[in-house]
Order: structure tokens, then C-alpha cells, then sequence
């Protein structure tokens, strides 16, 4: 992480070195049926993290270690009414894995916050052919942790919790024609703030993918795909807004045992859309005060890209 001159000439170091992370675990799972049609599954994980961090910057100083492991268990209930309804609730702990940065400056303390999640769901089939998943869910973190562009840094912000409803549906149109959508609606809060300072800068709150996939006979196939994300917070008080897209792209294929011929069409209707969003401090030349406001990344415009693939 570097401030830079024209995007070429370096005018100061705010961040660097040398990371290495090194994650192990172990696991267990087991499932039973407890009664007709009624199921268990539950499972126990163990991860063990070392941290490694060698300071660029300061030279002298000798590489920094931190060891962590950490338990997460999960325990899932489905029950099928019927062979075409089943109703499910979910429930397990998993973890934030801190950058090393973060995890060497607090000495190994607090570095992987847990995750408690719980989704309440059913899944059933409105017709022969369409298939439909409803679910509820929260999730909730011990830490939430903000990148901090201008200064190089990861910062903790507190705990958080998100609340939303899922609803999927897949319906096959044709044997070789299927369509399906998914649609994500989301209550992102910092707990523990104010009602009008504790919205979680970038969290999406309304998201939706689908599209069409068709594998017609004789080598060809294909898909028109779909992707959107709405309007978020770019801070903690919603006054700076990082604006949503809505993105097509499709693909169409040739394939046969021997080769495949693929075309690539992103971005069809040439939308124009930011990708990467910060709410960053910045000052023109003819400003008198540094202005809070949208820094982003273009996205990428129309674009096609061909490829022929020969496997041996």
C-alpha cells in the first residue's frame, strides 16, 4: 500500500511486507434418521491458523507469529412432509479469519470472532417442473472489520447482525431448456450504535442472479445470465451511497470429445456500473477542504472474448 504520484512514482510506503498464513483442520460429520423422514446431521470442525509477518518498513524488527485454533460446530434438522415439501433449520459457528496485519498488531488476541448463524426454511415444488426455496436467516459477528484504503489499514468496528429472507425458484421449461432466480433481501446493522449511525458501510441489502441455461442436442449450449445488486450505505450514516447495477452476460458453446469453441459476451447492454466503492476523503487542486464521496473502480464495459479449447 503506497500513496503514488500520476499512479507511477511512489511517494510514500504505508504498508509493506511479507504474509504468510498457514491454515490446517480436521473434522467430523455424521447423519442419521431418527425417525421417518426426519434427519440429523451434525458435525464438529477444528482450524488451526499461524500468522507470519515480516515488516518491510522496519527492517529491524524480527518477523511476528501468531498461533490460534478454534472449535466450530454445526447441527442441521430436516424434516420431508411429503416427497415434494421439506421444511429445515440450520444452526452453526463458524469465524472471521483476521488479516495478518491485524492479528500480529493485537498480539493473537481476538483475532478469529465467531460467526453464529441459524436459517429457519422449506422447499417444495409448486409444479412438476418448478421447484421453490424460502428461507429465513440471521447471522451474527462478534467483529466486524473495515479496510481503511487511505491509511493501509484493517480496523475493527464492532459487532454486527444481518437479517434477510432467501427465495429461490428452478423451473424446467424444456429438457433442455432450464430457467431459475434467486433473490436475497437483507437488514445489515452495527449493533450496539445509534439507529442513524449503524448502517455497515458496502453491506448489500437487495441482491438478485438468474438466467437461462439451454443444452440443446448435437454439441451446443449455452446461457443468458443475469446479475444485480441495489443501492448500499457507503458509510455509517447512509449520506454517501454506493450505487447499484444491474449486469447481462451470456455465453454460447460448441463442445465435442475432443475440442470446444466458446463465445464470451459480458456486459450486453454496455451498462455503465462501479465495481470496487469506498467512501473516501479527497481534495482537487482548486478545493479549499477534502470532500467525503464515491471512489471506485469502472466496470468493465461490453466485451467479447473467443476461445477454442483441444483436450488430449
Amino acid at each position: 500500500m503506497a500513496r503514488t504520484k500520476d499512479r507511477s512514482r511512489v511517494l510514500e510506503q504505508l504498508a509493506f511486507g511479507d504474509i504468510d498464513e498457514f491454515n490446517t483442520g480436521i473434522y467430523w460429520n455424521g447423519a442419521i434418521e431418527l425417525v421417518d423422514n426426519f434427519f440429523v446431521n451434525a458435525g464438529l470442525r477444528y482450524d488451526q491458523f499461524l500468522f507470519n509477518y515480516e515488516d518491510q518498513l522496519e527492517p529491524a524488527y524480527r518477523p511476528q507469529s501468531q498461533a490460534k485454533g478454534i472449535f466450530s460446530p454445526k447441527l442441521n434438522l430436516n424434516y420431508r412432509i411429503s416427497p415434494s415439501w421439506s421444511i429445515y433449520a440450520n444452526t452453526g459457528i463458524g469465524f472471521h479469519s483476521n488479516d495478518t496485519r491485524v492479528v500480529v498488531a493485537q498480539s493473537g488476541e481476538e483475532i478469529l470472532p465467531r460467526a453464529i448463524g441459524i436459517d429457519l426454511g422449506t422447499t417444495f415444488k409448486l409444479a412438476p417442473n418448478l421447484l421453490a426455496d424460502f428461507t429465513l436467516w440471521q447471522l451474527d459477528l462478534e467483529q466486524e472489520f473495515v479496510y481503511v484504503g487511505d491509511a493501509g489499514i484493517v480496523e475493527p468496528s464492532g459487532e454486527t447482525r444481518r437479517r434477510g429472507v432467501d427465495v429461490a425458484l428452478r423451473y424446467q421449461l424444456r429438457r433442455w431448456l432450464s430457467a431459475d432466480i434467486d433473490f436475497n433481501f437483507t437488514d445489515p446493522i452495527a449493533k450496539n450504535e445509534p439507529e442513524d449511525a449503524n448502517f455497515i458501510p458496502l453491506a448489500p441489502t437487495t441482491t438478485s442472479a438468474g438466467g437461462f441455461l439451454f443444452t440443446p442436442k448435437g454439441g451446443f449450449e449455452g446461457s443468458l445470465r443475469y446479475r444485480y445488486v441495489g443501492d448500499r450505505a457507503a458509510n455509517e450514516d447512509n449520506s454517501v451511497v454506493a450505487e447499484g447495477y444491474f449486469l447481462l452476460d451470456a455465453v454460447l458453446r460448441y463442445r465435442k470429445p475432443k475440442f470446444m469453441v466458446q463465445l464470451s459476451l459480458e456486459n450486453l447492454l454496455n451498462s455503465e456500473w462501479k465495481e470496487a466503492q469506498f467512501d473516501t476523503e479527497s481534495r482537487l487542486r482548486d478545493e479549499l477542504e477534502s470532500v467525503s464521496e464515491i471512489h471506485f473502480t469502472p466496470g468493465t464495459p461490453f466485451f467479447a472474448r473467443g476461445s477454442v479449447t483441444y483436450f488430449f
